[in-house]
């Protein structure tokens, strides 16, 4: 059975619902119950007794709008570990991008990323070519980045408080750099970050990295980690916006791409479009009364 969780505008929601149903009927996916959840009243969960979720992704998406969403194949429960990526998900930048700024380059930089993002580059290739290019950048200007540019995404850390409340195990990992993922997961609360390292010398940028990049098989190779420390049955989470983010976001239980760039949303049962990251925890009928909010 297919269960999916939809938040969308509630203007003629009803309408819209009749439309959907009707076309997922002719599509072969008849729909066996449709309500809003009891203790979180926006959202929608629909019943279905087989069919493929990326049809019912495009029926949504041509039906609903910008939607916020979970497909799953069976009972949705709160997670026992949630695995998310930093930047442009946990926070609202890409860390090297603001950083290359102070150095008069975020134009040249932002184009490499948003490319690596899409998938159009190899990651580490592009990750190595943006740090070369900021050898030199005094180490100061990593504190004054953090301080003056970077923010957690709204809801970051209502998310992750209110996951630890219910026995969830929370990791950061990151394609960027623990000078930014460790006190970013200290301000949200993550317990454990997994991330690159800027070598430094003489105060100073070297344009190389300390250790192994963090790519995305690190990132599944995390995610995997995690879950068999916790067990057989641990329903796992993950959260990410670009390219290097899909093998662990196809992996997880519930994979959510948030804000996220095309390829990463389609490998992704869940997703962000509409509200902020405290949408994940009403798709997980966490009700409001229950959230920890930080």
């Amino acid at each position: 059975m297919l269960i999916a969780r939809l938040i969308a505008d509630p203007a003629d929601l009803e309408t819209r619902l009749d439309v959907a149903s009707q076309e997922l009927e002719r599509r072969g996916m008849p729909i066996a119950a449709a309500a809003m959840l009891d203790f979180c009243g926006d959202v929608l969960q629909i019943s279905l007794p087989e069919g493929d979720a990326g049809v019912l992704r495009e029926v949504f998406d041509t039906h609903f709008g910008p939607t916020d969403g979970l497909i799953a194949q069976d009972t949705i429960a709160v997670p026992h570990l949630f695995v998310s990526d930093m930047d442009s998900t946990m926070i609202g930048q890409e860390c090297i991008d603001e950083l290359a700024d102070y150095a008069g380059l975020k134009d040249q930089i932002a184009g490499i990323t948003e490319r690596a993002m899409q998938g159009e580059l190899d990651f580490e290739a592009a990750l190595r070519e943006r740090v070369g290019l900021l050898a030199g950048l005094d180490e100061t200007a990593i504190e004054r980045c953090l301080a003056e540019r970077i923010e957690p995404s709204t809801g970051a850390a209502t998310l992750v408080a209110t996951l630890k409340s219910k026995g969830c195990h929370t990791v950061l990992v990151t394609g960027g750099f623990h000078h930014f993922a460790d006190p970013v997961a200290e301000r949200i609360g993550f317990e454990r970050v997994v991330g690159n390292r800027l070598a430094v010398g003489e105060g100073a940028l070297t344009g190389e990295l300390a250790a192994a990049v963090v790519d995305s098989e690190t990132k599944l190779d995390t995610l995997r980690a995690e879950a068999e420390r916790l067990g057989q049955d641990a329903i796992t989470m993950a959260a990410g916006d670009g390219a290097n983010d899909i093998p662990m976001i196809d992996a997880a239980d519930y994979g959510f791409a948030y804000r996220a760039k095309p390829k990463a949303r389609t490998a992704a049962n869940g997703w962000i479009d509409r509200g902020d990251l405290t949408a994940i925890l009403k798709l997980l009928a966490i009700p409001e009364s229950e959230w920890v909010r930080a």
